[in-house]
C-alpha cells in the first residue's frame, strides 16, 4: 500500500523539524517536502503532486489563506491548516481559510516534553489521514451559484408555523454556513442551533468569526437560556447541547458515534421537544453524526433537509441521512436558505 504523500508548509524551521519528525515517525506518511514559504510551496505544487498540505496559516508573504485559494485554483488538494491559537487575527485567516475550501484546523504541536504534545501529535496525524482521502475539486469562496437557477417545487402546505432551526456540520462546514446563513438574512425569523464539529480550542475563534461573516449573532450557549430568534447557538466545548422544555440543556454525557458535541444528541432532543415544528438540516461531513437524530426529527414530523453530493465537500453525514429515509428534501446549498425561508414563514396554512 502507497505511503499518503504530504506537503510541510512552515516558515519555523523548529516548527518544521517537529512537524517532518511527528509526521516522518508514522509509517502512513511520506513526507515529500518541507518549505518555508507559501510561494515555494506553490511553485513545487505540480511535481510534488502531494495527497495531503500541512499548512501554517502565518506566513512571510502570502498568508494560508491567499495560499488555499491559489491551491484550489491550481491543483485542488486535500488541506490540514496548523495553526498556533495564538491571537484574533490568526484565528481569522484560519477560519477563512476553512471557508475558502480547506478541510481542516488542527492546533499546532507543542514541545516533544510538553505533556499535551502526543495527543496533538496524534491528532495532526488522523487529520492528515482522513483529510487526504477526501476528493476536493477546483473551488473559491462561492463554490455552487451555478445551482442558483434551479427552481423549486412548492414548499408543503400544513398547519401551525415552525419554531426553532437546527444545523449539523462537519468537515467543509464553515464554507456551507456561511453561504447558507447569508442566504437566511438577517430577518430569519426563528432561533438557530448549531453543531459544528471543530478542534475545541478554535470555538471561540469559530463563533466570532462566524458572527463577522454572516448577519447573525453567534454565541456559546449557557445551560437553562431560552433560544431567541436572530441568534446562531453553538455549544461550548466539548459539552453536548440538548432543547428541553424550550430552554438549552448542556450535558458532558458520553461521546455519540465519537462526537461531543453531536449533532444527533441536538436534533433528538429537538424531535421530543418541539416535534413537527422543528427544521432540520445537515450539511457536508464526514462520518454519520445527525442522521439518526434527523430520522427521529422526521418521524414526529419535523421537516428536514439534507446537503446534496454534488455541493457537499464530503457526503459523509448527508448520505447517511439519506441512507436512513431521514429527510424530506435533498437539496444543493445554495437551495437550502431558500426552501428554509419558506418553510419559516409558514404562510400557507392546510
Amino acid at each position: 500500500m502507497s505511503k499518503i504523500r504530504v506537503l510541510i508548509v512552515e516558515d519555523s524551521l523548529v516548527v518544521r523539524e517537529l512537524l517532518k519528525h511527528i509526521i516522518g515517525s508514522d509509517d502512513r506518511f511520506e513526507v515529500v517536502a518541507a518549505v518555508d514559504s507559501a510561494e515555494e510551496g506553490l511553485s513545487r505544487l505540480e511535481s510534488l503532486a502531494p495527497d495531503v498540505i500541512s499548512l501554517d496559516i502565518r506566513l512571510p508573504g502570502m498568508n494560508g489563506l491567499d495560499a488555499t485559494l491559489q491551491i484550489m485554483q491550481r491543483r485542488p488538494t486535500p488541506i490540514v491548516v496548523v495553526a498556533a491559537n495564538v491571537d484574533d487575527d490568526e484565528l481569522n485567516i484560519a477560519m477563512n481559510a476553512l471557508r475558502a475550501g480547506a478541510l481542516s484546523v488542527v492546533e499546532k504541536p507543542v514541545g516533544v516534553t510538553n505533556a499535551a504534545f502526543e495527543t496533538m501529535a496524534r491528532h495532526l496525524c488522523t487529520q492528515l489521514s482522513i483529510m487526504s482521502q477526501v476528493r476536493v475539486v477546483r473551488q473559491g469562496i462561492d463554490r455552487g451559484l451555478r445551482f442558483g437557477t434551479v427552481e423549486l417545487p412548492p414548499p408543503p402546505r400544513r398547519t401551525g408555523c415552525y419554531s426553532m432551526l437546527g444545523l449539523v456540520a462537519s468537515t467543509g462546514g464553515p464554507q456551507a454556513l456561511t453561504q447558507l446563513l447569508n442566504g437566511l438574512g438577517s430577518d430569519f425569523p426563528l432561533p438557530i442551533l448549531l453543531v459544528q464539529h471543530i478542534t475545541a480550542s478554535f470555538l471561540d475563534g469559530f463563533v466570532s468569526w462566524l458572527a463577522g461573516v454572516t448577519p447573525f449573532k453567534v454565541r456559546i450557549a449557557q445551560d437553562g437560556e431560552a433560544p431567541e430568534p436572530g441568534i446562531i447557538f453553538v455549544p461550548p466545548a466539548d459539552q453536548h447541547m440538548k432543547l428541553v422544555s424550550g430552554r438549552l440543556v448542556l450535558s458532558d454525557a458520553p461521546p455519540v458515534q465519537s462526537q461531543r458535541p453531536s449533532g444527533t444528541v441536538l436534533l433528538d432532543s429537538m424531535a421530543a421537544d418541539v416535534g413537527r415544528d422543528g427544521l432540520g438540516v445537515i450539511l457536508t461531513g464526514m462520518g454519520s453524526d445527525g442522521a439518526e437524530g434527523m430520522a427521529r426529527m422526521r418521524q414526529a414530523g419535523a421537516y428536514t433537509i439534507a446537503q446534496d453530493e454534488s455541493t457537499s465537500v464530503v457526503y459523509g453525514m448527508p448520505a447517511a441521512a439519506v441512507s436512513l429515509k431521514a429527510v424530506n428534501e435533498v437539496l444543493p446549498l445554495p437551495k437550502i436558505a431558500e426552501r428554509l425561508r419558506e418553510l419559516a414563514r409558514g404562510g400557507s396554512k392546510a
